[in-house]
């Protein structure tokens, strides 16, 4: 069982930035952040894998950057001009290579407001 730890999370002004960070409690392939918020879906942010290759969704193209330090087992999210629609809780997320077993932080708060 995989554990994953959060930090970072807070509250905003809009314009502002955050850095959020996960760490593994083991080396895992795919790593990344998912957003909620109350009354809906979870939705994909961005997610890297080991390898490099990275995905992210359009909302926060230009101004997420996701990045990942495999040796330090932790996956990081650099976000700028943060808007007050971002404002959700942040999940993090690991994925398996082998197995596809997936796993999730305990999640953490971002809220953009003035």
């Amino acid at each position: 069982q995989v554990q994953l730890v959060e930090s970072g999370g807070g509250l905003v002004q809009p314009g502002g930035s955050l850095r959020l960070a996960c760490v593994a409690s083991e080396g895992i392939y795919t790593m990344g952040w998912y957003r909620q918020v109350l009354g809906k879906q979870r939705e994909l942010v961005a997610v890297a894998t080991s390898g490099g290759t990275a995905n992210a969704a359009d909302s926060v193209k230009g101004r997420f950057t996701i990045s990942r330090d495999n040796a330090k087992k932790t996956v990081y999210l650099q976000m700028n001009s943060l808007k007050p629609e971002d404002t959700a809780v942040y999940y993090c997320y690991a994925k398996s290579f082998v197995g596809q077993d997936v796993y999730w932080g305990q999640g953490t708060q971002v809220t953009v407001s003035s």
